[in-house]
């Protein structure tokens, strides 16, 4: 509904009357939704106005869902290979679809900016133009830094070093230089 509505954070959802009619639900159902919604950070209620989305995409509910999920070390290290399998997945893609401009452009931020790990790659996952990994990619950066890892941290140099892998087109290059950016054995 808030797909079809076209709403977005800060908007007005309809009433409590108004979603049952629509959902074809009882309001005790929809009144314990709405509870567990607000609970989870997705919506606020305000005295006198109604009930409005919130802006989710922040850590708090990526830190709420994490102290469940993510309690074991196996499930933190399927998080982190994740991650770097998807953004491994993007820079194959950024190179098959991508053309020599962009990428140039890419090295040109990358030497000329200061940044960090997340706003480099989110370029990358952009670049790739599949907004379903871009979302995916997202939400896992989002756990792997709410486990706070305090690991290696890449060199400004490590991030050019990989653009300019990508500017040359060769995977096995890009692919080297981005596990010499994560630290990974070969």
């Amino acid at each position: 509904m808030i797909e079809k509505d076209g709403l977005k954070a800060g908007d007005k959802i309809p009433s409590e009357r108004e979603l049952s009619e629509r959902l074809n639900a009882g309001r005790s159902s929809v009144r314990e939704a709405l509870r567990a919604l607000e609970l989870l950070g997705l919506i606020e209620t305000r005295r006198g106005e109604g009930t409005f989305i919130r802006d989710f995409r922040g850590n708090q509910l990526v830190q709420l869902l994490s102290t469940f999920i993510l309690q074991d070390e196996k499930a933190k290290k399927d998080v982190i290979e994740t991650k770097y399998l998807i953004e491994i997945d993007c820079l194959q893609t950024v190179l098959d679809k991508s053309d020599k401009g962009q990428i140039g452009r890419l090295k040109q931020w990358a030497i000329e900016h200061t940044y960090e790990d997340g706003e480099f790659f989110s370029r990358i996952a952009e670049f790739a133009d599949n907004h379903l990994i871009f979302r995916i990619w997202e939400i896992l950066k989002d756990y792997y830094h709410s486990l706070d890892l305090h690991d290696y941290q890449p060199t400004k140099q490590q991030y050019i070093d990989l653009a300019e892998a990508l500017e040359k087109g060769d995977f096995e290059l890009v692919l080297a230089s981005y596990r010499k950016l994560r630290n990974l054995s070969a």
